[in-house]
């Protein structure tokens, strides 16, 4: 049998050849790696009013430490937690309407509008049994984009983009998200994982965050803190800033003229990403590893010992890394990750002496981590836990599978890709399309013919040389 010339080794091996490209090469010719400059700060690429991130302030020409900032719509979401928390409500519906018409709502718009999505928390007839049972996988963000893309059939004005329609689009896919993404699991630990099934339809009095814990467990219940906590972390993984991955992912596709399915599906393909959406679980199975491998936990010393094996990577992944730590824009401090802080402690008060303890663990990283960073890497800018160093151990108290934490996060966070999609809809007409510099050199093209002779001259050149 003739050998074949030709197979994925091979092939893979070519592609990394052919593919690479020297990294002095940006420096060269000034282009930003990442769409960001040296010191870490974006590229601009466009105009927004939904949200700002100021990654700390300077005065005098000098930064102030611990003055990152969120803002949506213009309000710090300091001020925006401190409202809903301090006036007994859930949060959730009340930002979402902020980030998508631009101002807080009345009392009357936000029962409105939390009917709203209550009255588009459904699903179409068969659904759950035709699309979400068929073909279940641990993968819920494939799923999730499933169901997605298989919901577009369902609407004949899937490629209408005038604002009306997408706005429309935009409502339903935030209200069925969670209920795609739970059921999704439900399906996979009933199938895959020969679990108990069950598909609860949630109360339309009921708050998004409520209704995400009925749906999940099979006797609904839940306690106040618990919904309070999960509907924190919903508002504050809702947006972002433009610059996001996902959200710019949004916002190029938006741009194409495409239809609202597409276009989030595209936000969800990036979100998935374990440097995007996926981080919080590497901060699990980093804490775990710690828990697995220092003696006493308790101990400073011990527990500094092991981050600095991970810097030297020596342990856990091998990566170098200390996940949770550090952020794209912010120096020192995640003004996201101060908020959660406070419910995370919350939380662990209410589960118990184990979860405190955990909770204490998790405090102790924190603390060391930074100084750590800042003593065996050049650093251009501050370093502090960021939100995702605490959203995984929270969505453990809370009793969420761990397929469920990045989807978590997307059920969150469609209410800003909403957002800039309409945004980029209204005021852009231009295809967003950056360059590219080509480094290779020109050559001739070579007939089939004699293309071995080449081949061949050229495997003699090697060896010559």
């Amino acid at each position: 049998m003739e050998k074949k010339l030709l197979d994925y080794p091979s092939l893979a091996a070519r592609c990394e050849e052919v593919d690479w490209i020297d990294v002095n090469n940006y420096t060269k010719h000034n282009v930003k790696r990442g769409l960001r400059d040296t010191n870490g700060k974006g590229v601009l690429a466009g105009l927004t009013t939904i949200s700002t991130i100021y990654p700390q302030k300077i005065v005098d020409g000098q930064p102030i430490p611990g003055t990152g900032e969120l803002r949506y719509r213009g309000i710090d979401i300091n001020e925006l937690v401190k409202g809903f928390v301090g006036e007994g409500r859930f949060g959730f519906e009340e930002v979402a309407f902020l980030l998508l018409f631009g101002e807080l709502p009345t009392p009357a718009e936000l029962r409105d509008f939390s009917q709203l999505l209550a009255d588009k928390r459904t699903l179409p007839t068969n659904f759950v049994r035709d699309v979400i049972m068929k073909a279940p996988s641990a993968d819920i963000m494939n799923n999730l984009s499933r169901s997605l893309l298989t919901l577009a059939c369902y609407d004949d004005k899937r490629d209408d983009v005038s604002v009306e329609n997408v706005l429309e689009q935009c409502l339903m896919l935030i209200a069925v998200f969670p209920m795609l993404a739970v059921y999704a699991y439900h399906a996979y630990n009933h199938y895959e994982m020969d679990e108990s099934m069950y598909i609860h339809r949630p109360d339309p009095n009921l708050s998004t965050a409520e209704a995400i814990l009925t749906m999940l467990r099979p006797d609904k219940s839940y306690t106040k803190q618990e919904a309070q906590t999960l509907d924190m972390s919903l508002v504050l993984h809702m947006e972002h800033g433009g610059g996001n991955n996902s959200t710019f992912t949004t916002r190029v596709v938006t741009s194409s003229g495409t239809d609202t399915y597409s276009t989030i599906s595209a936000a969800l393909g990036s979100l998935k990403g374990p440097k995007h959406g996926g981080a919080n679980i590497k901060v699990t199975h980093m804490m775990e590893d710690l828990k697995a491998n220092v003696a006493d936990t308790t101990d400073p010393a011990q527990v500094r010992q092991y981050l600095e094996d991970i810097l030297d990577k020596k342990a856990f992944d091998g990566k170098g890394l200390i996940y949770g730590m550090g952020h794209a824009v912010y120096s020192d401090n995640d003004p996201r990750a101060a908020i959660f802080k406070s419910y995370v402690s919350k939380l662990a008060e209410e589960k118990g002496p184990e979860e405190q303890a955990e909770f204490e663990l998790y405090s102790l990283v924190e603390e060391l981590a930074p100084k750590i960073i800042g003593e065996k890497r050049k650093m251009f800018k501050g370093v502090s836990a960021n939100i995702d160093f605490f959203s995984g151990f929270v969505y453990a108290m809370l009793g969420l599978p761990r397929e469920l934490y990045t989807p978590m996060f997307a059920i969150a966070r469609i209410v800003g890709w909403s957002a800039h999609r309409i945004e980029e809809l209204i005021n852009t007409q231009k295809i967003i399309r950056p360059a590219y510099m080509e480094v290779s050199e020109d050559r001739e093209y070579v007939a089939i013919d004699a293309r071995e002779a080449v081949e061949a001259k050229a495997d003699l050149s090697g060896e010559a040389s």
